[in-house]
């Protein structure tokens, strides 16, 4: 359960156990989705008035296609997360490091903070595997699967250094 009262922080802190599923409503258009659910194991307790603090971890999948060949590429995204939570009118809530709490100052909703920090952790560009030679830029050959026909490209600018080192 990622929505916890806030009621239930009274007698101490509460230990969060629960699952971002990737078709939840909180994920927009554009987003890059997990594969199955995100994970999340962590420890939200009071931190003040009107302020909530979540320690945890959080672990998934993506899945999409190599950024070098194309072909299907998978990585494990997860991350240690410090979050803080506001009521409205906190000093604090307009910094981007603080997240609002929802639900009419009731609920500490975790996944919008959790959503955020899985689109931070993605890999830039997801690849099938480190040494990936990706595709030849003029003929779209799989590097991968043998050097291609086409002559290795050479840039005129670099030719007076060329013909120094033949003259030596």
């Amino acid at each position: 359960m990622l929505s916890i009262d806030v009621r239930s922080l009274e007698s101490g802190a509460v230990q969060v156990t629960g699952s971002l599923a990737s078709e939840d409503a909180v994920f927009l258009d554009g987003d890059a989705r997990p594969e199955g659910a995100i994970e999340v194991t962590g420890r939200l307790s009071a931190a003040g008035a009107g302020r909530y603090y979540f320690s945890g971890k959080f672990a998934g999948k993506v899945r999409g296609e190599c950024g070098r060949c194309l072909q299907a590429a998978e990585a494990e995204v997860g991350a240690t997360v410090a979050l803080l939570f506001a009521e409205a009118g906190d000093e604090n809530e307009d910094e981007p490091d603080v997240f609002p709490v929802t639900g009419g100052d009731t609920v500490v909703d975790l996944r919008p903070a959790l959503r955020e920090q899985w689109l931070l952790e993605q890999p830039a560009i997801l690849v099938c595997r480190p040494e990936c030679k990706g595709l030849c830029a003029r003929c779209g050959a799989d590097l991968n699967a043998g050097a291609c026909s086409c002559a290795p490209e050479t840039d005129p600018r670099w030719d007076a250094l060329r013909a120094l080192r033949s003259d030596a």
